[in-house]
């Protein structure tokens, strides 16, 4: 899916992400990674400015999803895990993916970087596929 660079596109590529995984027990941790790494091509690189963009892509198989957002760079430094202070506004974002994550990966690509998040299903006996 790609989306303009608006804000408001952030809630439509959650709304996407929850219509594809209908139904998956990792539907709702799978929603909040793509609205924090949505936001954060919007409002952290060029993805944001006028003409600018973002692209998701939804990976899915019956134990693993992997949700990964490409942007247009342009914020100078690489996406990285910061330590911010207590009373710091922004900065807890990929902390919180990683949290939710099995996995979390940062490639550069030409004009920029995709971060990919992988989920994994539930491997409980009983617990329900993707």
């Amino acid at each position: 899916m790609s989306c303009p660079g608006f804000p408001e596109e952030v809630s439509r590529a959650r709304r996407w992400t929850r219509d594809i995984l209908r139904g998956s027990p990792l539907a709702d941790d799978a929603e909040l990674i793509v609205s924090e790494l949505s936001a954060n091509a919007v409002l952290h690189t060029a993805s944001g400015h006028k003409a600018g963009s973002f692209h998701l892509v939804l990976a899915v198989s019956p134990r693993v999803v992997a949700v990964s957002v490409t942007d247009e760079g342009g914020a100078g430094t690489a996406p990285r895990i910061e330590q911010p202070d207590a009373d710091a506004v922004h900065g807890r974002g990929l902390g919180m993916v990683s949290a939710l994550a099995h996995r979390v990966v940062v490639h550069g690509t030409h004009g920029g970087y995709t971060i990919t998040a992988e989920l994994l299903a539930n491997s409980r006996p009983g617990g329900r596929p993707c």
